[in-house]
């Protein structure tokens, strides 16, 4: 058993929590700076992440979340974290370290091209024995993904986590989004790992493709359900729309209409609107969890940046789209 683990159970033991004190939903990962190059070469810090955009979501959408992640002493650091207190993330959850912000150079955005810095960066020297003891016992769905996933010694401590969640009966959410500049030999078997623990797994086709080396889509998502046959499965297609795959029910979920200004952080979103819709309606069928889904995806695809829509602003765009309201139900 883990340290936190242990603590943990101690906590439950003597009853010294309060279920309400933490967060339903923890995300661990990266949480980053994108460089944007602009047309006239100069560039646009913009804070972000994967994981720091899911968890930035779920807060904004009424889902108490924290990002677990460290960040560094210095002013990217300084704004990753005042975002995250503006979305209501759990500030208990964060860690500021005395090392190097992890950066994504983007030097292209249309199409993507872009490589990280941060050899030795602050999100390696997260130390998951910081958390408030006692969180793992109020988590209902707990977050790994992105990078993070990729970068040693940060992934060794996630696939930990995941492990101890897992045991302590939580719900796995997991979103790859595969980065190949990021990507090192031995994440082949995190991967694995982290799949066959899931409850719930988002993939994008480009996902597919990096995952599973030689295999279309189709065939990669085979490969996928091998791996989890009893996760729901989100397959995103973009303008496209969505499909969720259940273990015996297929869902589509058409895309909704919205004036693009960029596609940064949708799929982020996208994932954080599912979980969201999954935590505040536990008994709402799988199409109306892929609505808001779909609409926390659009609505971050009409901002610059990963943008985090709110609760009202989803709403409002199922109402003007012909849907159900989400709030009031």
């Amino acid at each position: 058993m883990s340290d936190n683990l242990q603590l943990d159970t101690q906590a439950k033991l003597s009853g010294d929590f309060t279920v309400n004190r933490f967060p339903r939903y923890v995300v661990f990962g990266e949480a980053l700076t994108d460089m944007l190059r602009q047309e006239d070469d100069r560039w646009l810090a913009v804070p972000g992440g994967a994981c720091w955009n899911v968890a930035r979501v779920g807060a904004r959408l009424g889902v108490s979340t924290a990002f677990a992640g460290a960040v560094s002493n210095d002013l990217f650091g300084d704004r990753l974290e005042t975002a995250g207190n503006a979305a209501g993330l759990d500030r208990r959850f964060l860690q500021r370290v005395d090392a190097a912000p992890l950066l994504a150079m983007v030097v292209s955005q249309h199409p993507p091209e872009y490589y990280f810095i941060g050899a030795d960066s602050a999100d390696l020297h997260f130390d998951p024995a910081q958390l408030p003891v006692g969180w793992r016992i109020a988590a209902e769905i707990v977050h790994f993904g992105g990078i993070s996933l990729m970068r040693k010694p940060l992934a060794t401590k996630l696939l930990a986590e995941a492990n101890a969640a897992k045991a302590a009966g939580k719900r796995i959410a997991f979103d790859p989004n595969f980065r190949s500049k990021a990507n090192t030999p031995d994440y082949a078997d995190t991967f694995r790992a982290i799949a066959s623990m899931s409850t719930y797994i988002k993939v994008s086709d480009d996902d597919l493709l990096g995952l599973f080396p030689g295999l279309d889509p189709e065939n990669g998502l085979i490969a996928l359900r091998a791996l989890a046959p009893s996760a729901q499965i989100l397959l995103t297609r973009g303008a496209e729309g969505m499909t969720l795959f259940t273990s015996d029910k297929v869902f589509e979920q058409s895309a909704f209409t919205v004036q693009v200004v960029d596609t940064v952080g949708c799929g982020d979103a996208s994932m954080a609107g599912w979980m969201s819709s999954i935590l505040l309606r536990p008994t709402a069928d799988f199409s109306a969890h892929l609505q808001i889904s779909a609409a926390a995806a659009a609505l971050a695809a009409t901002h610059a940046g990963p943008y985090p829509p709110s609760a009202s602003e989803v709403d409002g765009l199922l109402i003007e789209q012909g849907y159900a309201s989400w709030l009031a139900h």
